[in-house]
């Protein structure tokens, strides 16, 4: 294949097609073992980017910031299930080669090469399958706790109307009969005579007396609101995270 990137440039981009549509992060670039050229990469997929799909490195170019493959995004997501396991064997790579034939036969004129590996840095050897440079990385996880917001319940103001007694003490007055009696004297003796010296005769007193009258009335009496007051707590995550050990081991 005919190699126009520098395969350090284009790790870590995003790969893109010729239409522009977004195909995926580019992991790792995967060298042919013979001519050391640049044959395959990797690009994240599926789900999530969960999935590590082959797409050839042959007639891409820089589209600034991205990596425009020479292949559909469709023929991409479409491709054989390769392991991204650092090294290609002979028959993933007829594999990749069937499945991108339409592409690759006329540009290149070859076969599948023999046995690519994946490029991830600078000359070194790892007897565990790709080239890296003289020095391990170790790495460990690390716990990030944040906070979020969710719905935890609901509170709702419910008016109703309810019926109670309520006793008031109210002081009523009545009148009441009282019988006067009172001697004849010089002063009534003319009233007292006036009339008949024997007859008989009726007097008629209305009597008067108080009642509770009740009268209701509704008036405000307060106003209710429902609010909130943040208290603060603190809980403990508790969660578990891996690290590598890296061991040395001299042979004598």
């Amino acid at each position: 294949m005919t190699q126009t990137l520098d395969p350090h440039a284009v790790i870590g981009r995003t790969a893109v097609d010729a239409s522009g549509d977004k195909i995926g992060r580019i992991g790792q670039v995967y060298l042919d073992d013979q001519t050391g050229q640049a044959s395959w990469v990797t690009v994240s997929t599926g789900m999530m980017g969960t999935r590590q799909s082959f797409a050839p490195l042959f007639g891409a170019r820089d589209a600034g910031d991205d990596v425009v493959l020479g292949v559909a995004k469709a023929q991409v997501k479409d491709a054989p299930n390769v392991a991204d396991d650092g090294h290609l064997e002979l028959s993933e790579e007829q594999a990749l080669y069937d499945h991108y034939a339409d592409y690759l036969g006329a540009g290149t004129g070859t076969s599948a090469p023999a046995n690519p590996s994946a490029e991830t840095g600078g000359p070194g050897h790892d007897v565990s399958g790709p080239n890296t440079d003289n020095a391990m990385t170790r790495s460990e996880e690390q716990v990030r706790v944040g906070t979020e917001t969710v719905e935890t319940g609901r509170a709702r103001l419910r008016k109703y109307v309810v019926t109670e007694n309520v006793q008031h003490t109210v002081p009523v007055s009545h009148e009441e009969v009282r019988v006067e009696r009172e001697p004849i004297t010089e002063a009534n003796v003319g009233a007292a005579t006036d009339g008949p010296a024997i007859s008989e005769e009726e007097h008629e007193l209305t009597l008067h007396a108080e009642r509770p009258v009740v009268q209701k009335e509704a008036v405000p009496v307060e106003r209710v609101r429902l609010n909130t007051d943040t208290v603060t707590e603190t809980q403990v995550v508790d969660e578990q995270v891996r690290k590598e050990q890296i061991d040395s081991d001299v042979d004598s």
